[in-house]
């Protein structure tokens, strides 16, 4: 009889041990395994629009299958839409780019990642504005750099100041990543902010900043300003953005980035032994959502707004919550510190903002996210991408259940 040999046991990278698995992912996970046992689950825990892609781009990929874009990309993505995507910069944030400084990548998080990678060594310090996205952090885990977090006041909309990132920068600083409008508080850097952080990031000549402004769109203030319109730091500054927000493609990840000609070859040569070249047919798509102007996105703001209006006035009903207000993006991100202490009906404490994350997902069936993951432990991240009554029920049950915490 043929035996099986016993495995060894499997021991994994230790780049891999360090990292975390996305909270946003992780919580949506255990929605839907409750949604699976029959369970009404209202979801506020994902990053994504609930709108449609508009039709065109549709229609553009459809188009795209029949005219034979079927077939392998250039790494750093077709030209013509490189140089769409420089013609956007210029037309839209006054940002001059060849499209040998573009990089198409499979969503903007490939962007960041493939920026990461090409600029820090093991023990460069990487200064994270914080709160800030999920998959920061890990990404410079993942490069073996050191991360260096600043945190914003919530009396300052969680925006770090100048003096705060001079105070922090040595001479191992070598980036600076941010994210304007911001994932996961939905504040918005005014020019005169980002203007006096340029005036830091001048007096220090090692340092880059890797500007994510992925929800550019989504602006309830009105003007957008990019870091990389600060002359003195263009050739220093690498700006990440991409459809999936703006335009309702989060299944066609399609991200870019533009930077000086040296990073943009650096990030080009990382993607070439990772993924080649992004989606043919999600290309097309992309070219065409630039082509066909932001007017849809324009109506999913109108939307955005009126939802973040909606759930600042369900929130006020609901006592110990410090919600700012989003001056961008879908999410509020109330601190919830007044709950820590407290105790569920089956006798549980509520130590930390996951506990209460799970608490609401469990007793209420809402799902949300630890602000933990977001580097502000005290806080919990809820996407107003919902509908007005999906969104007014899962504020009810919050309500409903925090009221039974003793």
């Amino acid at each position: 009889m043929p035996t099986t040999a016993a495995l060894a046991p499997l021991v994994l990278s230790d780049r891999l041990n360090a990292m975390q698995e996305s909270q946003t992912i992780g919580m949506a996970k255990k929605a839907r395994e409750l949604a699976a046992q029959g369970i009404d689950v209202i979801s506020l825990s994902f990053g994504e629009p609930d709108f449609q892609t508009p039709q065109y781009i549709k229609d553009a990929a459809k188009q795209a299958i029949d005219a034979g874009y079927t077939f392998y990309t250039p790494v750093p993505g077709y030209p013509e839409l490189r140089q769409a995507i420089a013609d956007k910069l210029l037309r839209e944030n006054q940002l001059t780019y060849q499209p040998e400084n573009i990089v198409v990548s499979t969503g903007a998080k490939q962007a960041l990642a493939n920026a990461v990678m090409s600029l820090i060594n093991p023990g460069d310090e990487v200064i994270v504005f914080a709160p800030y996205w999920v998959s920061y952090e890990e990404m410079v885990k993942l490069a073996e750099g050191v991360t260096v977090t600043l945190m914003g006041t919530l009396e300052n909309d969680y925006k770090v100041t100048a003096a705060q990132l001079e105070a922090a920068i040595t001479p191992r600083t070598k980036l600076i990543m941010y994210s304007s409008p911001c994932n996961p508080t939905g504040a918005v850097f005014s020019r005169q902010e980002l203007g006096a952080i340029a005036e830091v990031v001048a007096r220090h000549p090692q340092v880059h900043v890797l500007a994510d402004e992925i929800y550019e769109y989504i602006n309830f203030v009105g003007e957008h300003v990019s870091m990389a319109q600060f002359a003195d730091i263009k050739d220093r500054v690498i700006t990440v953005n991409g459809f999936s927000k703006g335009y309702a493609m989060t299944g066609w990840r399609v991200g870019y980035l533009a930077a000086r000609k040296e990073i943009a070859a650096a990030c080009e040569k990382m993607q070439s032994q990772i993924t080649s070249g992004t989606c043919s047919i999600a290309q097309r798509a992309a070219l065409a959502a630039l082509q066909g102007g932001r007017s849809s996105a324009d109506e999913m703001v109108e939307a955005y707004r009126r939802r973040r209006d909606l759930v600042l006035e369900l929130a006020k009903d609901i006592p110990g919550l410090k919600t700012p207000t989003p001056s961008g993006a879908f999410y509020v991100f109330p601190d919830v510190s007044a709950y820590f202490g407290r105790a569920t009906p089956a006798g549980q404490t509520i130590d930390t903002a996951a506990d209460l994350a799970l608490y609401l997902l469990n007793d209420g069936h809402v799902a949300t996210v630890d602000g933990g993951a977001f580097g502000a432990p005290q806080c919990l991240r809820m996407s107003t991408a919902a509908a007005d009554e999906k969104l007014a029920e899962a504020f009810r049950r919050i309500r409903v259940s925090l009221a039974k915490l003793m």
